[in-house]
């Protein structure tokens, strides 16, 4: 009997399948590329990048793109993977440019987001200035208008990577940076989450079917700051279970947000989450949370979604963070595809999720990334 791969995090001794992408380019085989989550990956990256060098010096995270390319089913990295739901990957296509007069995060060319890595030490939930909150504010609001051209592409034979042309292509047009685009590697400018995948789906040329669902996950860098959000849609005809998971996930969400403001612990969110999940049937994904965002992508604080979580600190004016809940059908387990990113659930079955940014005020809470009156309808809408 083969042993358990364990996170390569030292701080962790959970079950590891997540490869780390770098390791596979530059074919590490060794248990220390694995780890059970993006966040460990995240956290432990300082020590573990060493790795890389010991391997191969010459070579950057960048490379991890060229794995992706013209990926298609049937090749050797994936042969041997059991899948755990009728999706498969297809053929992932080039990256795709950002003009030079966009401004950029510093991780747009390396891969690696230096400046989250120097916040790695420090559980610090910064305080925003009111400049601060304009600039977050402004990137929310075309974060949002760019989700809406994305949902409004959605349909029955359209691929996922012509829905990542969009989402780009509505950056350039708002003169923002696309933030998912190699950030520690990840090749396209949308995460595009089909029914059993929970998130971080790269788009491809499947085309989407009648009865799937879809989730799009944007984020945008404007102006030195990044705004995020997701929203979950139905494409044609879809089955009342699926109809009811989305709304689950869409009502755990403002739930929690109901419960937003100064002196609320973080961890009191993923209790409220999990009662609404469980009374549809449902269970909360424990591996992916919620997170700070303002100048950094990610930063502190972590907000999990599940009920009796271990979070640190309490909501204080002029927080920002995301409260991003994803909701399964069946277990709330997951597995991570050989891609590096794409995270499914491990029974199968669909997940759902949705996404706010949100700034904490002096009494409430403001959602930064609300929708607009122009904003596609949702299936109950």
């Amino acid at each position: 009997m083969a042993s358990r791969i364990c996170c390569s995090n030292s701080d962790c001794s959970a079950s590891a399948s997540l490869r780390c992408p770098t390791c596979i380019q530059l074919e590490i085989n060794s248990e220390k590329s694995y780890f059970c989550s993006q966040t460990c990956f995240r956290s432990a990256w300082k020590e573990h990048k060493a790795l890389h060098v010991k391997g191969n010096s010459e070579r950057s995270s960048q490379t991890v793109v060229r794995n992706l390319k013209h990926h298609k089913v049937g090749q050797s990295r994936f042969s041997n993977f059991r899948y755990t739901g009728k999706l498969r990957p297809g053929v992932v296509s080039s990256k795709l440019s950002v003009p030079d007069y966009i401004p950029k995060p510093d991780y747009w060319e390396s891969g690696i987001p230096v400046s989250e890595e120097q916040e790695k030490d420090s559980n610090e939930v910064k305080i925003l200035s009111d400049e601060e909150i304009r600039g977050v504010r402004e990137a929310c609001r075309v974060a949002r208008e760019v989700l809406d051209e994305g949902v409004r592409a959605i349909g029955v034979g359209v691929t996922t990577d012509k829905i990542d042309k969009v989402i780009h292509k509505a950056c350039i047009e708002h003169n923002a940076y696309p933030s998912p685009l190699n950030y520690y590697g990840f090749p396209k400018s949308v995460c595009t989450s089909v029914n059993e995948v929970i998130c971080h789906g790269i788009p491809d040329d499947r085309p989407l079917q009648d009865g799937d669902i879809v989730n799009l996950d944007v984020t945008v860098y404007y102006n030195g700051f990044h705004g995020d959000l997701n929203e979950t849609h139905i494409v044609g005809n879809v089955d009342e279970e699926s109809k009811k998971l989305i709304k689950s996930a869409y009502d755990s969400l403002h739930a929690a947000i109901a419960c937003v403001k100064p002196g609320v612990l973080y961890r009191e969110f993923g209790n409220v989450i999990d009662r609404v999940a469980q009374s549809n049937g449902h269970q909360v994904v424990r591996t992916y949370c919620g997170h700070g965002i303002h100048r950094l992508f990610h930063t502190a604080p972590n907000i999990p979604h599940y009920r009796k979580n271990k979070a640190m600190g309490v909501c204080k004016p002029s927080q920002v963070f995301t409260i991003e809940p994803m909701i399964n059908q069946g277990t709330y387990r997951d597995i991570t595809w050989p891609d590096g990113w794409t995270a499914v659930t491990a029974d199968g079955k669909c997940s759902a999720q949705f996404e706010h940014t949100l700034l904490v005020t002096e009494n409430s809470v403001e959602i930064l990334t609300a929708r607009l009156p122009t904003s596609p309808k949702l299936w109950w809408e």
